[in-house]
Order: C-alpha cells, then sequence, then structure tokens
C-alpha cells in the first residue's frame, strides 16, 4: 500500500470517508468532508486540478497555520470561484507559496478581509507585491491616489462610493500587514488613524463643494470650518472597527455673516444654518451604508449637551461653554482632540483656547471623585452585563483603566509641564515616566499591557469589521481566537488555555496599578 499522499484528494479516483480524513486531519480540519468538497469545487477541469494539486500540500500547511483552518479552505474556494481564470490563479500560487500564505492566514483569520478579497479579487495582486506588503502607506502616497480616483467623476455619490471603495482597498493592505505580524500593534493603530483623517477629510471637500454651489456661497463667505477627532482618532490610536468621535467647529461668531463686495446684498444662509446643513451632510456622507460600504460610523455625542446639543457650534460657543458647564469628563476628552478635517489653523486656535479648561482648573479631591464614580458606573455595568473579566476596553483592567490613569495625570500636572501634554496614550505614559509621576516599573507594565489590550481589540473587530469588545466564552471560538493571536496548541496547554493566562496577567497588573494610583494613600500623586 503507498504512502498517504495529499495530492490523492485530487489525482487519485473518488476516495472513501476514511481515507479522506486520514489525510486532512491533521492539518486541523475539523470537519474533513467539507474540506474535500471545498477542493472539489475548486477544481472542475483537469489542468486546474493538477496545478492546484502541485500546490496543494503548501495551501494545507499554511491553512494549518491559520486561526480557522476550516474557514481559510471554505474562503479560498470562494475566492476560487470570484476568479475569471482559475488556471492563472492556481499558475501564480504554484510559483508564488508566499501568497498561499497570505491567503490562508487572511481568510482563516478574518471574515471581513476575505470579503474584500472575495469581492474584488484582482486587488490580490497589488496587496501582495512585496514593495506594497512590506511598507506601511504614506499618506501622501494614498492622497495621491485617492484624488486621482476622484477625479474620475464629478458625480457626488460616485465620489462618496469611491472614499468606501478605497477604504476597503486600504484597510486590506492594513489588515494582512496586521495578520501576518509584518508590523507592530503601535503602526497599525496609526495606519488606521492615518486613513480615517484622509478618508474624513475627502468626505468634507465633497460634501462642502456641494453645499457651496446648492446655497450660492463661497468659501470666504462664512469663515473656517473645522472637523474635530476625538477619542482613540484624535490620539492616532484607532481601532479596525471603531466608530470615529467628531466635533464639528466653525469660526463665524455671528449667525449672519456681513455681505462681501462679490457677494452684495443679503445672504440666502445664516452661518449658523450652513454649517449645520454641512455638519449633518458630513455625518450622512460617512455613515450611509451603500452597495460600495460605508466610510465610518460617526459618534457626535462628545460634543457640547451631548445628543441634545447642537451639531455644530462656534468657537466663542465652545468657550463660553466650557468656560460655564465643562465637566470634568470632558477634560479628559479634550486631550485628545485633534484637527482631522477643514481649517487646520482654526483647529488650532480651538485647542489653544481650551488649554486653560484643561489644565489650569484646579484638579481636586472633588474632580478625582468625579474620575472614580464614573469608573464604578462603568464596573456596575460590567459586572451586569457579565462582561467584567472579558471586555478588553472597559472590564477589570482593561484599556479604560490605563487611559484614565495617563489622563488624570496629564491634566494634573499638564499645566506646570508641558512634554505631558500628549494625545497618544504611549507617547504620554513615557513622558509621565520621564518626569517620575510614574516608576519606571509601572511604566513597562502599563505600556505592556496597553499594546497587548490593543492587539486583542483590534483583533476582535478585524474578524468582521464589528464593533466589539468581549473575548468570546464559546470554547471553540475562544480557541480560534487565540490562535488569531498567534497561540497554539502546545505541551500540554490549548492555545485559548495560554491566551487566558496571559490576559489575566495583564488585566491583574493594570488592575493593581490603577487601584494603588487611585487609592487614598496615593492621592499625593495629583496635585
Amino acid at each position: 500500500m503507498s504512502l498517504p499522499n495529499v495530492k490523492d484528494l485530487l489525482l487519485a479516483p473518488r476516495l472513501d470517508s476514511h481515507r479522506v480524513a486520514m489525510l486532512l486531519t491533521p492539518y486541523g480540519f475539523k470537519e474533513p468532508a467539507k474540506a474535500d468538497a471545498n477542493l472539489q469545487s475548486m477544481a472542475d477541469d483537469p489542468l486546474a486540478r493538477q496545478l492546484l494539486a502541485d500546490s496543494l500540500e503548501e495551501l494545507l500547511s499554511c491553512a494549518a497555520q491559520s486561526a480557522d483552518p476550516d474557514q481559510a479552505l471554505n474562503h479560498f474556494e470562494r475566492f476560487a470561484r470570484a476568479i475569471v481564470n482559475k488556471i492563472n490563479l492556481f499558475s501564480y500560487l504554484k510559483e508564488s507559496p508566499r501568497t498561499i500564505e497570505i491567503l490562508a492566514k487572511t481568510f482563516g483569520g478574518s471574515q471581513y478581509m476575505a470579503e474584500i478579497l472575495i469581492r474584488d479579487p484582482v486587488v490580490l495582486f497589488w496587496v501582495t507585491d512585496p514593495q506594497i506588503l512590506h511598507q506601511p502607506r504614506k499618506k501622501r502616497e494614498m492622497a495621491r491616489d485617492l484624488l486621482r480616483a476622484l477625479k474620475t467623476t464629478t458625480s457626488e455619490q460616485k465620489q462618496l462610493d469611491l472614499l468606501r471603495a478605497f477604504k476597503r482597498r486600504e484597510m486590506l493592505h492594513i489588515g494582512v500587514r496586521d495578520l501576518l505580524r509584518l508590523c507592530s500593534v503601535e503602526e497599525t493603530l496609526s495606519a488606521l488613524s492615518t486613513l480615517a483623517e484622509l478618508l474624513i477629510s475627502a468626505a468634507y471637500r465633497i460634501c462642502e463643494t456641494t453645499l457651496r454651489r446648492d446655497c450660492g456661497v463661497t468659501r470666504r463667505t462664512f469663515g473656517g470650518f473645522t472637523v474635530l477627532g476625538m477619542g482613540k482618532l484624535g490620539g492616532g490610536e484607532l481601532n479596525f472597527s471603531s466608530d470615529v468621535d467628531l466635533i464639528y467647529l466653525y469660526a463665524a461668531d455671528q449667525d449672519e455673516a456681513e455681505p462681501s463686495e462679490s457677494e452684495p446684498g443679503p445672504l440666502p444662509i445664516s452661518a449658523s444654518e450652513y454649517f449645520r446643513r454641512l455638519s449633518q451632510k458630513i455625518t450622512v456622507a460617512l455613515n450611509e451604508f451603500t452597495s460600495e460600504g460605508y466610510v465610518y460610523r460617526v459618534d457626535l455625542r462628545l460634543r457640547p449637551e451631548g445628543s441634545l446639543g447642537n451639531i455644530a457650534y462656534s468657537l466663542s460657543g465652545f468657550e463660553h461653554y466650557y468656560d460655564s458647564r465643562g465637566a470634568t469628563w470632558e477634560r479628559l476628552m479634550l486631550l485628545k482632540a485633534w484637527p482631522v478635517a477643514g481649517d487646520r489653523e482654526l483647529g488650532r486656535k480651538f485647542l489653544k483656547a481650551v488649554q486653560a479648561f484643561i489644565y489650569h482648573r484646579p484638579f481636586d479631591l472633588k474632580a478625582l471623585d468625579e474620575i472614580k464614580s464614573m469608573k464604578k458606573k462603568i464596573d456596575r455595568k460590567m459586572s451586569a452585563s457579565q462582561q467584567r473579566r472579558r471586555n478588553v476596553k472597559l472590564g477589570f483592567g482593561g484599556i479604560r483603566e490605563i487611559e484614565l490613569i495617563v489622563q488624570a495625570l496629564q491634566i494634573s500636572y499638564g499645566g506646570h509641564i508641558s512634554d505631558l501634554c500628549d494625545r497618544h496614550t504611549l507617547r504620554a505614559l513615557r513622558a509621565l515616566c520621564r518626569h517620575a509621576l510614574i516608576s519606571d516599573e509601572e511604566y513597562e507594565a502599563l505600556s505592556g499591557s496597553y499594546l497587548f489590550l490593543r492587539d486583542v481589540e483590534n483583533k476582535l473587530q478585524m474578524i468582521n469589521d464589528a464593533q466589539t469588545h468581549s473575548i468570546p466564552t464559546n470554547p471553540d471560538e475562544l480557541n480560534t481566537f487565540a490562535r488569531l493571536l498567534g497561540y497554539f496548541d502546545h505541551d500540554q496547554d490549548s492555545a485559548s488555555e495560554q491566551f487566558q493566562r496571559d490576559y489575566q496577567l495583564q488585566t491583574n497588573r493594570v488592575n493593581q496599578i490603577f487601584e494603588k494610583i487611585f487609592g487614598a494613600s496615593q492621592l499625593q500623586r495629583f496635585r
């Protein structure tokens, strides 16, 4: 009897289920019969069958190293069906084992990334180009490519759809690099933020051009307008499937702008109404889901009065609000404000104007109590939903605890130490350590845990392009997720056991530092 050979799956007479299982189970397939059906479906003519057989061992080995081998092969079959010429595909794969690895790990790790490739198979040759794959995309390169695409049409709707398609391609590039560990967690967060800033800025320009034409005004009629990025976008640390927190700001203080020489007579619209419409138009453009997908989900709740407030405020309106009604949580929130579109000079004026509110008000026991009270509310919510130990963002020892440590120390000392006024969490942690506001040991623990937790968060969201922060509870899903993070069964420990042990270690040390810094005996850390 001849030794088992995986090529038999495609080249030998039809095998019985026992032999199929014997050949495929060693590669980690839980459903060998389905995996075999996928292979048979791909190889639907003799030449395709021979070419695929020549690469089959490489394909199965790469699938075995993916998070989910069954899913990898299932998506590979769908991808092969989407390709116009399978012969060309299998010939290409035979000459490029690296491409097989990229496809297998992408298909086995992310439904979202798989759908991008299946929808537009030709993008495979772009994303696997070594000159593209092994380098982060520079903002100016993306801006050039996007501008070239937008110039092909003057239709507002078509231009917005081009933004959605452009996002898909760039997200694939970022996602593949992340899955293959070709970049650091910091580089992934930065790339996601740069892409978002570019797309939001483009959406603003498209919407402004249309609205100015419809309203019969020029760009100089009402003065500047800025889109401020808040939260992780403002900090340059965006997630894979994060909402973008935005605030809309305009310069005009008066409700009615003065007519200019070029625009004699009464203006057709007030400044406040014009910017209200512009803000709504940008929000819809980013939020709207079409056949091309969507650009970003927009969250406007960080503006004054939250969902009850105006959608856009003038600079003086913001100053008045923060001076008279601003809360402690808004001081924390404004630490990450950053202009991402529109008039950057107006954005800088805003950042300068809010410095006194953020840093020069007392940071006393009352402010600390507000922060601790806010954290207790989060804890109760997490406990009620049984997510306290598995929500990577808001749970025990999660990302929010690190952010609160950093932000509380920033507003306590930032008015006297300008080095601390940094919107980026890791840079702020380094500054806090340099100025001895946290110890070297605390810095190493918090920065290491932050990168670990942000990687977990990104992988959670990359799977299905879903804004989730909850670690799976189903054993099979948890083990697959652990494999996505790079854990594999070893000795007596499963991948999920190794991951859970590390996750508990990281969150325990974050919570210990959080409780220590915000404990009664450590309040001298705050001014």
